[in-house]
């Protein structure tokens, strides 16, 4: 089993409950891959924001199987837009038809077309035409301006008007506006799941990258690690497909050619503890030009502040390729141009609120979801023989989420025979 995240852990639970032996390799220190987080007072902090939907019920069945349940709330934080300098809730009916930066009109077509999104149970039916398209023939030319090619600017840069409308489907069809968070952060549910694989016999790995997969003379697959070789009857791949591409020679230039352009944002997060709020709103998606990150969001207005020793908790998020200069900035070179756009946020704000800050990067965390994406994804089994692929590209027509890999993942488990393929 390749990677530690929600997929990969899931996946290796499964197996071992059915009772097969099951070995993890995962090149990090803490498992749970782009949900992982990082002790901050009492509890844990996860390095790239999370939170869960009431429509992820895989993953709220799973936090019940493990005992966390208890630990599982759903506020009904603030989530807005910055548009013209001003915050605007925009997270209910009522607040979209109050939208005031919209005309009357306009707002009842925004608010129709979302509502036509939540209704629609068949994303297939927007898989031929973009959301650029899309957006600007139903919601109107001054909603898509004003409210969506901003966040579409902003999350996807120049690949903005390719994205597939399927992909916009989800981020309406199956949002609530209650979030779902694990008191403590979803640390616990990650070492929880590792505790479990162990309990039935799993043997789990960390801080173990892995350098090769091949087919070995016994017929068996080889997994190369910096620790040595060792041999399975089958491996299943939850990296990224163009790095398990570039681990497996022997998959071919036929393979690479078909299913290794898949493409990939990084994520960039600044994480800052202040001694004070900044604003009272959850999640800032920043329509104005001119700033530095796409997201604002202001964990301790979803959870208090005790949970993290008194600290206000800040995140400024952007998902940027991987050969964006952000990436290779210095941390005093990034606070220096991230800070003074708080200002234009919240005028009273001082660098002497900030008493702490992190900066947090990872490749292959937003997939470039363009038209024709869904024929481009592999298929979960691959040329070589008893070598298995599923990651977060077949998440789709999402592009993220712990609920929509742990429901992968169990997919992916109920489709694998029961014994390996023989030589």
């Amino acid at each position: 089993m390749l990677g530690g995240g929600a997929l990969g852990l899931t996946v290796a639970l499964r197996l071992v409950q059915r009772g097969e032996a099951v070995t993890l390799y995962e090149k990090e220190p803490a498992p749970g891959g782009l949900a992982a987080g990082f002790p901050l007072g009492p509890s844990y902090l996860e390095k790239f924001y999370h939170h869960l939907f009431k429509s992820d019920t895989t993953a709220v069945r799973i936090i019940n199987e493990i005992g966390l349940g208890d630990r599982l709330v759903w506020p009904r934080p603030n989530t807005s837009v910055l548009v013209g300098g001003e915050m605007y809730r925009l997270d209910s009916p009522r607040a979209v038809l109050g939208f005031s930066p919209l005309p009357a009109l306009d707002r009842l077509r925004l608010a129709g077309a979302i509502g036509y999104l939540r209704l629609e149970p068949n994303y297939r039916r927007l898989e031929r035409t973009t959301a650029d398209a899309w957006l600007r023939r139903w919601m109107g030319a001054r909603a898509y301006e004003t409210v969506w090619r901003p966040l579409l600017m902003s999350k996807f840069g120049p690949r903005y008007e390719q994205i597939v409308a399927s992909w916009f489907w989800a981020r309406i069809h199956l949002r609530s506006s209650s979030l779902g968070y694990l008191r403590g952060g979803f640390q616990q549910m990650y070492d929880r799941l590792v505790g479990r694989i162990r309990d039935h016999g799993g043997v789990a790995h960390f801080e173990t990258e892995v350098q090769g997969i091949a087919t070995a003379s016994s017929g068996r697959l080889q997994v190369a690690t910096a620790s040595g070789s060792e041999e399975f009857d089958r491996v299943i791949s939850t990296l990224p497909t163009r790095l398990t591409i570039r681990l497996t020679p022997e998959l071919g230039d036929d393979y690479a050619h078909s299913y290794g352009n898949l493409e990939s944002y990084g994520a960039h997060c600044v994480i800052l503890s202040l001694d004070r709020p900044l604003t009272d709103v959850y999640w800032l998606n920043v329509n104005d030009p001119g700033y530095p990150f796409l997201a604002l969001v202001e964990h301790t207005n979803y959870m208090p502040p005790a949970d993290y020793g008194g600290r206000h908790v800040v995140y400024l998020g952007n998902y940027l390729p991987m050969d964006h200069r952000l990436f290779a900035m210095s941390d005093n070179d990034v606070l220096a141009e991230f800070l003074p756009a708080l200002r234009r946020i919240n005028p009273a704000f001082r660098d002497e609120w900030v008493t702490e800050h992190r900066i947090f990067k990872a490749p292959f965390a937003q997939p470039i979801v363009t038209l024709g994406y869904a024929e481009r994804l592999p298929p979960h089994r691959t040329p070589v023989r008893n070598l298995y692929l599923a990651n977060m590209s077949h998440v789709y027509p999402q592009d993220r989420g712990q609920n929509y890999s742990m429901a992968l993942a169990e997919k992916v488990v109920a489709s694998l025979p029961a014994q390996p393929e023989s030589t």
